[in-house]
């Protein structure tokens, strides 16, 4: 008979637990639940709550309300901090959307359409603006009724004070109306939008030129603070032999006075210098004007600054590249020499990096060529008009702010790109802060700055616990149906359906979304489940043997272990 022989049992280590058949690493360390901003917040220049908004609308049925309470609540997230959503969802080239964690998925969630979505519901169901509970007597003027101006306006009235806007153009919104084409930004969207914000009990006085209607020393002395959003309306010239010809443009004038409604004979065939925004738009137009268009680039179009999206739709529209080209001269018609007939231009090579990270465009010589035009638009860049405001111009520079908007004068504020060109989104970040430092100043109180978290990265949250969701793609108009009217609108806003699904893709990264992952993992019955939907959860500490799993399996990142 076999002799049987007893194995001693092995010793479970030091920090192991045995339950059942498993064996479980222990530690020292405890969970916490630590927020995080998400990139899509972390790279918007206003810090926009994207995720609270979208989670708002995706988590409607986990939380028992219909679409449309969460459509208005998300609304009411939005607004709280940017007044224009349905501007900005059309316009803003969503930066957000670039460092989005789902992006390492199927695709970025598609914020830019939804926060549009959620600016259409809030005109369509005709939402306004919580009128303050509280109000003060300061009075403050605004310069200005572009984004920054509005932005400052809208949050200095929803706390209390009584605003008057100053616009020297017949119609507010600066250059959201007269740098802008309607088939981009619908004049009805953009007016629903200022008057919301009028309807706080905002003043607007248009036609009204600071620096000649009314000195800035006049409304520094009637008003107890004046924040400056003149914006950059002025373009800027070529420097090149022969500009100054009748039918030489730049592209702030021109789409000025394309958008005021006046009629501009410019021929048959248009060349667009410059690769931004207002050479896109210039161009664009000027198909719609019904002429052939060239844009004319000295760099190549992997350079160009221009929206990504608008460029497509440019080439769509048969538009017409020239890269790698620049202006030399104008060329003049013999025999009218007002009138400008074509250019003389060079070609160009990338050099070394400039300040800009882009190479810089190096002449060819020998390389001149010449390009016949019924118009030439010089939509290189823009400045501000600093007539009546010469004070404040540091130098060459334009306007100079602390990190509150305060210029060097007392009572003084300023934003948008009166301090340099940039997204609508910044300047409307500029008028949140020089009101929060406007009411912090006549309340004698901190100034209240947005909150700082760490950022949460898709490296530290479990993508594959996510469902895969491809990006709804919005529709946008066939080409052929594009120029009748010309400022018919080209790309559509979410359906109803598309936009729900579409909110179901974000990951609410670094915040609870109540998915209840930790609480099934965590064997030692250590997490306890809210009794109220949105409540966050929490840890009997007692319990907890430090097995780490609730943070490693928290798909969103907010547990971590200290």
């Amino acid at each position: 008979m076999p002799k049987v022989v007893k194995k001693a049992k092995k010793k479970l280590g030091a920090g192991r637990i045995s339950v059942g058949l498993s064996v479980r690493e222990t530690s020292n360390l405890r969970p916490r639940l630590i927020p995080k901003i998400p990139p899509c917040m972390g790279a918007c220049p206003n810090s926009v709550p994207v995720r609270e908004a979208l989670m708002t609308i995706s988590l409607s049925e986990a939380f028992g309300r219909t679409h449309e309470d969460s459509l208005r609540e998300a609304w009411k997230i939005i607004t709280h901090v940017n007044p224009l959503p349905a501007i900005c969802g059309r316009i803003c080239p969503h930066p957000c959307e670039t460092e989005c964690n789902r992006s390492h998925l199927e695709g970025a969630v598609a914020i830019n359409d939804l926060e549009r979505f959620i600016g259409d519901y809030g005109i369509q169901q005709g939402l306004e603006f919580e009128k303050p509970a509280e109000t003060y007597r300061e009075r403050i003027a605004v310069i200005g009724s572009g984004p920054a101006g509005l932005s400052c306006a809208y949050h200095l009235a929803r706390r209390g004070y009584p605003v008057t806007i100053f616009e020297a153009f017949v119609k507010p919104g600066g250059m959201l109306r007269y740098g802008i084409p309607a088939y981009r930004l619908p004049r009805d969207i953009l007016d629903a939008e200022i008057n919301r914000i009028l309807n706080l009990g905002v003043e607007l006085k248009c036609s009204t030129v600071v620096g000649r209607d009314v000195s800035l020393d006049d409304l520094k002395r009637d008003y107890r603070a004046v924040f400056i959003g003149i914006g950059a309306h002025k373009g800027v010239n070529l420097h090149v032999e022969g500009e100054d010809a009748s039918n030489v443009f730049t592209g702030a004038e021109f789409l000025n006075r394309v958008n005021s409604g006046e009629e501009i004979d410019v021929g048959d065939r248009i060349v667009v210098i410059g690769g931004g925004d207002s050479a896109i738009d210039a161009a664009r137009v000027s198909k719609r004007l019904g002429a052939e268009a060239t844009i004319l680039y000295r760099r190549t179009i992997k350079e160009m600054p221009a929206i990504a999206d608008e460029i497509h739709e440019a080439e769509a529209e048969g538009i017409r590249f020239e890269f790698l080209a620049a202006p030399v001269a104008i060329l003049r018609d013999a025999s009218n020499g007002a009138k400008a007939i074509g250019m003389r231009c060079i070609r160009m090579k990338p050099g070394e990096p400039d300040e800009s990270g882009r190479p810089r465009p190096v002449p060819i010589t020998g390389s001149e060529f010449e390009v016949e035009a019924t118009a030439i638009i010089a939509a290189i860049s823009q400045e501000p008009d600093f007539t009546g405001f010469e004070p404040f111009r540091d130098g060459r520079d334009w306007i100079k702010v602390d990190e509150d908007g305060r210029t060097g004068a007392d009572g003084t504020y300023a934003g948008g790109d009166a301090l340099e060109l940039g997204l609508v989104t910044i300047a409307n970040y500029h008028g949140r802060r020089a009101s929060a430092a406007i009411h912090a100043h006549f309340r004698h109180i901190p100034v209240e700055r947005d909150e700082q978290l760490p950022l949460i990265t898709h490296d530290k949250m479990k993508l594959e616990f996510y469902e895969e969701k491809h990006r709804v793609d919005v529709q946008t108009l066939p080409v052929s149906a594009r120029f009748a009217p010309m400022d018919l609108e080209i790309t559509q806003t979410l359906s109803w359906e598309s936009a729900m699904e579409e909110a179901k893709r974000c990951m609410s990264c670094g915040m609870c979304f109540d998915c209840g992952t930790c609480w099934s993992f965590c064997q030692d019955n250590a997490i306890i489940k809210p009794q109220e939907k949105g409540q966050p959860y929490s840890f009997k500490m007692e319990f907890c043997q430090g097995c780490k799993k609730c943070a490693e399996e928290c798909p969103c990142g907010f547990i971590e272990m200290e």
